[in-house]
């Protein structure tokens, strides 16, 4: 069939190099569709409206030198005129008449895929630019995504609530800083039969560390609800780690972090979607069990291996996941490359140093390894962001897509949402920007105006410091480090920076001491554990409760801690020797 012709193409009928038509997102929906679904990955059907469509509806509709008009000359660093000019291009594509012939193809193919799944049924509909995942260049989350959409009505005016999100103020400053032609980017649509997850759960899943870069695990995100909580950073999601090596033989579990997860997004009466509380018994449980967690881990790896053969390079990815409370069965939604740590060159390390200690004022869990100080500037909604400053620390709930134009001139990010998959902790990273997320308290508790230090050199938590601290920045390439005769082997024993020691040349383990295991990992003596029932003093029980969050039984949390930390050291110089000293506590 002529795929540039097209108004509408099917998953069955594109594959990744279908980019130019149908965008990244979905051309690579296509490709796991036809591909990767005889290899046992479940992908909800659909179809694609082509990037054709877009450039036949705004020729037709009379708007694309309007569009051009309007962007002329736009300074994406001065806020207000940003949204005004974006504003105006919206609202111009939005009051402008869909082609007949394109909103017959769309209802065509909802009337197709109700044959599928049932008349009027519900579907995702998401957003897929030409030019998205391009090396150095990530678009993703760029455009709008709507959920739970039923009915022609409705699609058809999501669909145009696609098109108009291509000049969102976060697409439109991307571009001019990437120096991209906004005419030259199109836009496509992905309508795709919903996982109900709003029944169960979903989240996001790396095939890297997204902190070190270490390549062996596959790291995974979970929450209750739809995807969108976990993508925005609304939610403290659960945190797994699987190790890729052994995942064939053995159930590699490396880590379980519980979240917090206080609100889980579902379907609404009124609305597509809502927000609810969860509740107390589903805050203190993991969503997935073992066998969920290695299976997506496990998908993962076959993605990866997909991708890097058609790369021809290791790929890394970075997957949306969902599990469908009705079936009970897992999904992948959507899949991508990573474009953050597979582009980083890893020959030159660098080491942030705290040379003062200040009064800790909130702590949360710490993106990238960097130490960054300047004045807090708390900005609680978007329509505060002009007021931010250049150079300052963004202080915030969570962040979403709207927020890039000043994340990009802030110091540093501190949310009280989030976890290391939240929109704040992706978009620092392509940023190099150091970041606390899930601090749950830093709009209260940091004094706007203030000066603060934000170190992410200190391990897996971050920490906000009170005062412009010292700190040194050591620089080394690991290309000029000579190669000795005698074995270099590291004294390790903070499973947390175990990952980001491992690209350093080394010969294995010499000594991990279980003692700091217990000191930095599980912070709490055994026998405080052991005898809990007999401690009295109140701050020390709530201390012990907050750590052990969701274990009913304190002695399991020891074990399980005491084994995660073990084997997340092991992991990380995997398969050189690393030998653990027992602990004399």
């Amino acid at each position: 069939m002529d795929k540039a012709g097209a108004f509408i193409l099917w998953f069955d009928q594109i594959g990744i190099e279908d980019v130019p038509f149908v965008g990244g997102k979905n051309a690579s929906l296509g490709e796991m569709y036809c591909l990767l679904t005889p290899r046992g990955i479940n992908v909800p059907n659909g179809f694609c409206v082509t990037a054709l469509a877009y450039r036949h509806f705004i020729e037709k509709a009379g708007i694309k030198e309007k569009i051009r008009k309007i962007l002329s000359g736009v300074d994406a660093k001065n806020i207000r005129d940003l949204e005004k000019r974006g504003s105006a291009v919206r609202k111009l594509i939005l009051s402008s008449k869909l082609p007949k012939e394109i909103e017959d193809a769309i209802k065509e193919g909802y009337m197709h895929l109700g044959l599928q799944y049932g008349k009027n049924t519900d579907v995702a509909v998401r957003s897929s630019a030409t030019a998205e995942d391009l090396p150095g260049a990530s678009f993703a989350g760029q455009q709008e995504t709507y959920l739970n959409i039923k009915g022609d009505k409705a699609l058809v005016e999501a669909c145009k609530k696609c098109f108009a999100s291509l000049f969102t103020n976060r697409a439109i400053s991307y571009r001019i800083e990437k120096k991209f032609d906004h005419m030259s980017i199109a836009l496509s649509i992905g309508i795709q039969k919903m996982v109900r997850s709003d029944r169960a759960c979903s989240g996001i899943m790396f095939t890297i560390d997204t902190e070190s870069g270490f390549r062996d695990v596959v790291y995974i995100n979970a929450s209750y609800g739809l995807g969108e909580n976990v993508v925005q950073g609304a939610v403290n999601p659960d945190q797994f780690y699987v190790f890729k090596p052994t995942l064939g033989n053995f159930k590699p579990i490396l880590s379980k972090v519980m979240g917090t997860k206080k609100i889980k997004m579902i379907y609404g009466k009124k609305q597509p979607t809502i927000n609810i509380s969860t509740t107390a018994e589903e805050r203190q449980k993991f969503v997935l069990n073992e066998s969920e967690i290695l299976t997506l881990a496990k998908w993962g790896c076959t993605i990866e291996e997909h991708y890097s053969g058609k790369a021809g390079k290791h790929q890394p990815m970075d997957i949306e996941w969902a599990k469908d409370g009705i079936l009970n069965r897992l999904f992948i939604v959507q899949a991508r490359p990573e474009t953050v740590h597979s582009v980083k060159d890893r020959t030159v390390f660098e080491r942030y140093e705290l040379k003062e200690k200040g009064r800790v004022i909130v702590a949360g869990n710490s993106v990238g390894d960097k130490i960054a100080k300047g004045k807090a500037h708390i900005i609680k909604s978007v329509h505060q962001i002009k007021e931010f400053k250049s150079g300052g620390i963004l202080v915030t709930e969570m962040t979403d897509p709207d927020w890039v134009p000043i994340m990009k001139i802030a110091s540093a990010i501190v949310t009280d949402k989030g976890g290391r998959a939240s929109h704040a902790a992706i978009v620092s990273r392509e940023l190099g920007l150091p970041c606390i997320v899930g601090t749950s308290e830093g709009t209260r508790k940091i004094r706007n105006g203030s000066s603060i230090t934000i170190s992410c050199a200190e391990g897996e938590e971050g920490f906000v410091y009170e005062g412009l601290l010292k700190f040194d920045i050591e620089k080394i390439d690991l290309k000029q480090v000579p190669e000795t005769k005698t074995k270099v082997m590291m004294n390790v024993g903070e499973p947390e920076s175990a990952f980001e020691l491992s690209h350093i040349p080394n010969s294995g383990v010499g000594l991990a001491r279980e003692e700091f295991i217990i000191n930095s990992y599980i912070k709490i003596h055994p026998l405080a554990l052991i005898n809990y029932g007999k401690i009295k003093e109140k701050a020390a029980k709530k201390q012990i409760d907050a750590l052990t969050y969701g274990y009913k039984d304190k002695k399991l949390f020891f074990i399980e801690k005491l084994a995660e930390g073990v084997s997340m050291i092991a992991a990380a110089f995997y398969p050189k020797d690393v030998i653990v000293r027992l602990s004399d506590f």
